[in-house]
This record gives C-alpha cells, sequence and structure tokens, in this order.
C-alpha cells in the first residue's frame, strides 16, 4: 500500500467494511469529502414531513456513504468508486439521499455534459427519487436560476448536465451515454435487463457512478440477490473489489425480530425519519398476523425470507393436532371436497375437510403425481416425492401426465365412505373431470380462485392454525406446502393464495381453502369454537 494510503479516514464509518483494506493506491482526500457534504447542508433541504424546507443536515450513516463516495480517490483524482449498494430499511431516508446525489452529480461533480438518471421497476417508482431531487432545487434560489426544470428533467444549462426519470423498458436505454445512474427499489425489478443496459452505458464517462439502493428481496433468483451477495463478499473480503462501495444494514434469522434493539441496529434513521412508535406497531401486527411477518422482517429489518408474503408459521402448524387421522372413525361423517387440478403434468389435490361440533376441521388429503415427472422433479428440486408415494401419502400414476380417472375412481370410493356434500373445483384445466363427476351424480361447485371467492376461507385456515384448531394429521406433503406458500393482498386487505409468488406446489392448501369455502357457505355463523349447525 502506497503511502498515500494512509490518509485519513472517513469521520463515519460503513458496517463491517474496511476502505483501507482494498485501498491499493487510492487515497481519502477530505476536502473532496468535505465539499460533497457542504453541498448537502448548504444547498439542499429536506422535501417532505417535519423536516420539509429545513437544510439537508446529513445523518451519520448518510455522511459516511457520500463522504465515501466524494471522498476517496484515484491516484489521478478520479473518484475511486464506481458502484455503491445501499440497503437499508424502508422510511430511513433513502429517496431524500438519492435525490442529493442526483443533484450533486449535476451541478457539483464538474463533470461537462452528466447526463444522470433516476430509474426503477416503474416510472412512478423512479419518480420519487427524480422528485425529490426537483423539489430540492425548486427550493434553492441559486441553483433554480441556473436551471430549468421540467417534468421528466432537471438541466443545468451552463454545462450542459440533466438529471431525468426514465421508464423500465430496458430495449429503449440503448444510446445513452450515464455519467450517474441511480435505481431505486432494486428488489422490485422484474429481470436485469435494465440495470444491464444503464451499467454499459457509462464505459465512456471518466467517472460514473451507478448507486442501488433498495430493501430486502425474498429468496429468489434476481439482480438484487445477486448484487447482495456481491456486496456481502466485497464487504467481507472474499472478493476484492476496490470500486464497488458495500452499504448494509441488515438483521439476521438469527437475530430476535422483536426486539427493540435490532430495530436500533438495522435502522439508521430511526428517531428522524422512522420512528420506534412506528415499528412498535407494525411488528405487533406482524405478530398477530402471520402474514405479515415477512413483509415486517423483510421491508424493516432487511432480512431476505423465503416468500414474497408469508402467509402461515410452521411454528402454528406444527401446534396443530398432528396426530395420525384414523380415517374410519371419519367413515359416514359430513365434509366438503375441494378439488385443485393444476396441470396435467403435475401435481393435483383432493381435499376433505370435516367439520366437528366443537369448531375444529380435520382435513384429509389426497395427491396425484405423474410418475416420470415425480422422479425428475425429485432429482431437481429434492421434493421427495417418491418416498412420500412408498408411504402411501402420495399416489403416482403411470406416465408423464395425470391420470383423471384415477381421480374419479379415487373419488368414487371417498363418496362411498364419506358424507360429501359437494365438491369445489376450479374450472382452469378441468373441464372433463367435472363433467364425468357431474354426471355420475356427484355435486359439482365452480369455485373462483379470485379475492371475492377466496379471501373469507383464506383467512378461515389462518384462524384454524393460530388457534390450533385445525387437524392435519401430520401429513408431510401438506407440511411442505405450508413452509413456502405466499398469498396476495389487495388494497382493502383481502387475502387470497399465490402459485405465482410462492415458490413451490401448494395445490394441497388451495384444495383445503375451497372445501373451507364451501363449508362456510353451507353454515355462515360457523367458526372455530361453535357448535356445527348444518344449513341446506
Amino acid at each position: 500500500m502506497s503511502d498515500s494510503c494512509t490518509s485519513t479516514a472517513p469521520a463515519t464509518t460503513i458496517p463491517g467494511y474496511d476502505p483501507f483494506a482494498t485501498a491499493g493506491d487510492c487515497h481519502f482526500d477530505e476536502s473532496a469529502a468535505q465539499r460533497a457534504v457542504d453541498f448537502f447542508h448548504e444547498c439542499l433541504t429536506f422535501t417532505a414531513g417535519e423536516w420539509r424546507g429545513q437544510p439537508f443536515i446529513l445523518q451519520p450513516w448518510q455522511e459516511a456513504i457520500v463522504r465515501h463516495l466524494f471522498g476517496w480517490k484515484r491516484p489521478d483524482g478520479r473518484r475511486r468508486y464506481r458502484e455503491a449498494f445501499i440497503y437499508v430499511p424502508r422510511k430511513n431516508g433513502k429517496s431524500e439521499l438519492c435525490g442529493g446525489l442526483g443533484n450533486l452529480l449535476i451541478f457539483a461533480d464538474h463533470e461537462p455534459g452528466a447526463q444522470v438518471y433516476c430509474a426503477a421497476a416503474d416510472r412512478e417508482q423512479a419518480r420519487l427519487v427524480f422528485n425529490a431531487a426537483r423539489t430540492m432545487v425548486v427550493a434553492e434560489p441559486e441553483m433554480a436560476a441556473r436551471a430549468k426544470v421540467y417534468t421528466h428533467a432537471i438541466v443545468y444549462e451552463a454545462c450542459g448536465c440533466v438529471l431525468k426519470v426514465i421508464s423500465a423498458e430496458a430495449y429503449s436505454k440503448h444510446g445513452i451515454n450515464a455519467h450517474g445512474i441511480i435505481v431505486d427499489e432494486l428488489h422490485a425489478q422484474p429481470n436485469r435487463d435494465l440495470v444491464d443496459v444503464l451499467t454499459t452505458s457509462t464505459g465512456a464517462r471518466r467517472q460514473p457512478l451507478i448507486v442501488h439502493i433498495t430493501t430486502a428481496d425474498f429468496d429468489r433468483e434476481s439482480i438484487c440477490n445477486e448484487k447482495y451477495d456481491y456486496a456481502r463478499k466485497v464487504r467481507d473480503g472474499v472478493i476484492i473489489d476496490s470500486a464497488f462501495l458495500p452499504v448494509i444494514y441488515e438483521a439476521t434469522n438469527e437475530d430476535d425480530w422483536r426486539s427493540p434493539d435490532v430495530w436500533r441496529r438495522v435502522n439508521p434513521n430511526l428517531g428522524v425519519s422512522v420512528s420506534m412508535e412506528y415499528l412498535e406497531r407494525e411488528c405487533r401486527k406482524a405478530q398477530d398476523t402471520p402474514s405479515y411477518e415477512n413483509t415486517f422482517k423483510r421491508l424493516h429489518l432487511n432480512i431476505r425470507t423465503q416468500q414474497d408474503i408469508r402467509w402461515l408459521s410452521l411454528e402454528s402448524w406444527d401446534a396443530c393436532d398432528g396426530t395420525p387421522i384414523d380415517e374410519t372413525e371419519l367413515e359416514g361423517k359430513l365434509c366438503f371436497a375441494g378439488l385443485d387440478l393444476s396441470t396435467t403434468t403435475d401435481l393435483s389435490a383432493l381435499v376433505l375437510a370435516f367439520p366437528d361440533d366443537d369448531g375444529s376441521v380435520t382435513l384429509l388429503p389426497q395427491f396425484w403425481v405423474p410418475a416420470d415427472n415425480a422422479v425428475k422433479r425429485e432429482r431437481r428440486d429434492r421434493v421427495p416425492y417418491q418416498t412420500w408415494a412408498r408411504q402411501g401419502f402420495i399416489e403416482m400414476t403411470p406416465g408423464n401426465v395425470i391420470d383423471y380417472q384415477r381421480i374419479r375412481g379415487r373419488f368414487k370410493e371417498l363418496h362411498e365412505r364419506f358424507a360429501i356434500r359437494e365438491i369445489a373445483v376450479d374450472r382452469w384445466n378441468a373441464t372433463q373431470l367435472i363433467t364425468e363427476l357431474s354426471d355420475a351424480g356427484h355435486r359439482v361447485v365452480p369455485f373462483g380462485q379470485g379475492f371475492k371467492d377466496m379471501t373469507a376461507p383464506t383467512k378461515e385456515l389462518e384462524k384454524l392454525v393460530i388457534s390450533a384448531t385445525l387437524r392435519h394429521g401430520g401429513n408431510p406433503v401438506l407440511r411442505w406446502m405450508a413452509s413456502h406458500i405466499s398469498v396476495e393482498t389487495d388494497a382493502a386487505g383481502n387475502l387470497k393464495p399465490s402459485k405465482k409468488k410462492s415458490t413451490d406446489r401448494i395445490d394441497g392448501l388451495v384444495a383445503a381453502i375451497m372445501a373451507l369455502g364451501r363449508l362456510q357457505l353451507h353454515n355462515r355463523n360457523w367458526k372455530p369454537g361453535v357448535k356445527v349447525l348444518w344449513q341446506d
């Protein structure tokens, strides 16, 4: 390391990151860092909330980022860092900080013809950063006098610099010559196309800067998780990249997510833009509503969760009655059925729901899967279909498509043993079997898959699990589905299971929800703990 690397370090630090370890011939220029900080303090103001109109005094964690980005220099005087990954929970002032960075890059970075772009998964999200920058310019008379402010652009005419908001379509971004790129909420990017196009657009610039800012993604293949994994390796010294700044504020799965001490460590703007009262309220909601737990962890603690919106807690699922079910005890008892056939090449499920007088419900599931495809999936995804088949939890049908006649035959057997009032089905992919079941005299009822039909029984299953009034018999296939099922929500708080967002098959739980839906319809007053009074 050269003597220049022994320069005074930034006054504030980045969690877990040592900039000197990979500095090489780079050095820290305190005067350059201070100029950048002063730009915020002297030229910019906050744009929203109780701080609106007041000078943008950087918080210590924000100042650390600004000092690192603009204070560290290469031997030729250019900036050291070319890319920053800022991983911080929601409501910690990310948009304001990035709006300030955008203005700094066009007004005070001394780059002729600088083109700076605010990007996100959609234009409205990208506008959050741009609008913050735009409001700051309008509020500062000296900057406003030098710039022309438009709906989608800020133009600093003296040097030909521009800050723009852009839409998400990657194909239209070829040909730009970016000096700065700010990508907001990287976790929302549907693929890597936009990021790749924007990154390659910086090739002709002297000292370009790309800033990715985001909360945690859920566990999947994504450009956000790719950048996050890379940033962690840079921070930890596994990968040597002196031009990449990793800023990571996160809790871990081992941390107590209910602890205010964890919240303080992970939310650097706590007490400024996010309050303890707010986090306490959100945490209580997450504890009371399992479907919100993963949302709280991901958005407020930056814990990468297994699902987009976790629905069922396995701890609660396992607390339900898992005693193996003696089917002979259920013979002749009233029940409702739900049938989810999915596609002809994958798992299909039939679930019987037996209500008891004490308000509990017993689920008796049946599963079918094409034998050829099960073997392939077991190899690829490590889902133990063959083991479950040997144990009697799944029936494998010969070939590579489901044999619907086997399902029809099995339903006939079940109908002879149990008092199946009706069978709820999703018409998708099931027209022939529905016709055959109806022709055989079974009462088949179509069941919609939207919020209108799915919300009430989805919430009912959630209540049964939370109150431990569900009897699932310890069925391993249902438990596997419960471990990764996700739900979708709308603005009104309605829920429905999401096959798109869930990380694997959830057909058994969808079938159970449809069965519960018909159960609820036949006795609208039925709920856990209330004696069943059936209505025809």
